[in-house]
């Protein structure tokens, strides 16, 4: 059962029976819910209700790694202060908004550094920005007063098939926050994630500003979006080349970053002037001017894809890759995580940059040697193609290697930038 419908039943139930009191008679859902989606992190997440005074007062739960609930062995039973941080709830008539800024959140916000507030309809979680100000980090809302969401609760089924995905992905950026951002794939999850919610922005929308963005698509990709199956793909290519251009710009932009600095913080706003390839430049710059985000409401989701960029760590980041494979190294994982089913219709998979030297020094070998081609693949008789280009790593390496031929030749040492 979806996690969700069942969070909202159990609700229901509970509140049907009329002896609930508003706030901690629903402990018990809310938690299943978290626990729910906590378990299915790396590593596990765990909420514990009713948390003891550490210096900042009593949260109402915390957010625990599964390294901090070892199984085995004595336990240490020195309070341990929740990794992911802590939880404040109120009953279902309370604006979580002005709980937010109350005396009690704020010292939890000090203590914690973390804190979601809710009363189960609505999410908040507060962090702290480099310069220690308070900010919202994510919000979701059920439903937009008490009585329309009990009376959603009638239906949960319903209203966890409208919402389930978009909620549960909420909940897992609540508890995967606070964890170092160090893995391509935890990335690339992050951005997926805030990517999803971007289409679900325009699933729906049917907007002057998407028809001038899907003609210029159009005109420089080549192609006629038609059909069911043409939209699908549009809104998906619109979302991918905001979110691409804004992943290849954050590249850019760390590779230029004095090492170590931490305090640089990386806007995408910038992302036009970084990018160099000039089809996606031209694309983003038609997809992201301000006359077109702000209907389609996509702004905030963007600034919080800038957050969580901010928040990686990028020595270990590309410790992972040559930092020039970066862009085709990630694009995997993030279509995989953003619509598993376009990644397999596209045949979008990463094969290390060693085997594609490898296959592609071997043609160009066999061009010279067998064929007598003396300039191999730099030959203008000879054509490439690459009908599942997936990352494009293979014409990136035949380009490469044309600019070798031709830099030899001329004596000089050539490079294509990727």
């Amino acid at each position: 059962m979806n996690p969700l419908a069942t969070y909202l039943r159990d609700l229901r139930d509970i509140r049907s029976s009329g002896a609930n009191v508003p706030e901690t008679s629903f402990y018990g859902p809310l938690a299943n819910l978290l626990n729910e989606i906590g378990r299915t992190l790396k590593p596990r997440v765990r909420c514990i209700i009713n948390l003891k005074n550490q210096g900042g007062g009593l949260p109402d739960g915390g957010f625990f790694t599964a390294d901090q609930l070892p199984r085995t062995g004595e336990p240490d039973l020195h309070a341990q202060r929740p990794a992911r941080g802590v939880m404040e709830v109120k009953g279902t008539g309370d604006d979580v908004w002005q709980t937010a800024h109350s005396a009690q959140v704020t010292r939890y916000l000090d203590t914690y550094g973390q804190v979601l507030v809710t009363n189960y309809r609505d999410f908040v979680l507060l962090g702290r920005d480099t310069t220690g100000k308070r900010v919202e980090l994510e919000t979701y809302r059920l439903a937009e007063s008490e009585t329309a969401f009990w009376a959603a609760t009638s239906d949960p089924y319903g209203m966890a098939e409208a919402q389930g995905e978009h909620c549960t992905e909420l909940l897992r950026r609540v508890m995967l926050y606070a964890a170092p951002l160090t893995e391509p794939a935890d990335v690339a999850w992050f951005l997926a994630s805030y990517a999803r919610d971007a289409k679900a922005r325009i699933e729906h929308v049917d907007l002057p500003a998407l028809t001038a963005v899907r003609s210029a698509l159009e005109e420089a990709l080549g192609i006629t979006f038609e059909g069911s199956k043409g939209d699908h793909f549009f809104r998906s290519t619109l979302v991918q080349t905001l979110f691409y251009g804004i992943f290849s710009a954050w590249v850019l932009w760390s590779k230029k970053r004095a090492p170590g600095n931490i305090t640089a913080i990386f806007d995408w706003r910038i992302t036009p002037w970084e990018l160099h390839v000039p089809i996606i430049r031209s694309l983003f710059e038609q997809v992201a001017m301000p006359s077109k985000l702000g209907p389609l409401g996509l702004v905030e989701v963007l600034d919080r894809t800038g957050a969580a960029l901010n928040r990686v760590e990028p020595e270990a980041f590309f410790a992972r890759f040559e930092e020039s494979q970066a862009v085709q190294y990630f694009y995997e994982p993030f279509l995989e995580a953003f619509d598993p089913e376009l990644r397999k219709e596209l045949g979008v998979w990463y094969t290390p940059p060693e085997i594609v030297q490898y296959m592609v020094t071997r043609v160009d070998t066999v061009l010279r040697e067998e064929l007598g081609i003396a300039d191999g693949l730099a030959d203008p008789r000879v054509y490439v193609l690459d009908p599942c280009c997936g990352t494009g790593a293979y014409l990136v390496a035949v380009l490469q290697r044309i600019a070798t031929t031709y830099g030899s030749r001329a004596g000089m040492r050539c490079w294509v930038m990727t």
